[in-house]
This record gives C-alpha cells, sequence and structure tokens, in this order.
C-alpha cells in the first residue's frame, strides 16, 4: 500500500471502505494505492466465506456502484460527510 505499512488500522479502513457501496474502487486506489484485484484479495483473506461471498455477490449484482463507470451521476464524491471524523482517512485530512 502507497504511504502506509500493512497496519491492522489500514487493513480494517480498506475493509470499510470496501463494504460501503457507495466507496469506489477508484477511491480506494485513490488513498491506499491498491488495485480492485488487490481489494478482492484482502477481503477473501480477512472475512469469513460466507461474508466474502455475500461481499462479492452485492458487488457484482449491479446493486452496487463500486465502480465508477456504474455509478449515476448524483454521486460524485468518494466520501460521506461521516468520515471526517475517522482518524486514518487521509482524504478528509486535506
Amino acid at each position: 500500500m502507497k504511504g502506509s505499512n500493512n497496519t491492522i488500522e489500514a487493513i480494517d479502513r480498506i475493509i470499510e471502505m470496501a463494504w460501503e457501496d457507495r466507496t469506489p474502487f477508484e477511491a480506494i486506489e485513490f488513498q491506499f494505492g491498491l488495485t480492485e484485484a488487490q481489494v478482492v484479495d484482502i477481503m477473501r483473506n480477512t472475512l469469513k466465506r460466507s461474508s466474502f461471498n455475500r461481499w462479492r455477490k452485492r458487488v457484482h449484482s449491479g446493486i452496487s456502484q463500486k465502480h465508477l463507470a456504474k455509478r449515476s451521476a448524483d454521486i460524485t464524491r468518494f466520501k460521506c460527510n461521516r468520515q471526517r471524523t475517522i482518524t486514518f482517512n487521509k482524504i478528509s485530512k486535506r
């Protein structure tokens, strides 16, 4: 990961961002330097099998907005307003 080592906090933040439907993979790549495939590997190796399967199904079902190309035009930001309180979020510290 760019700019950080594989700390528990960083992994937790990546999982949290990946689990949110409105946070695109591009935001994770921007913040942590991880490709979608690397995020999928982290999710696969960290989550329980059933949780990973549920997440993976949701991401690829068309319901999720995880890819910017699939997002509707009214979603224009990478983060929600609640992320300001998360201390490990580099984007909110700008």
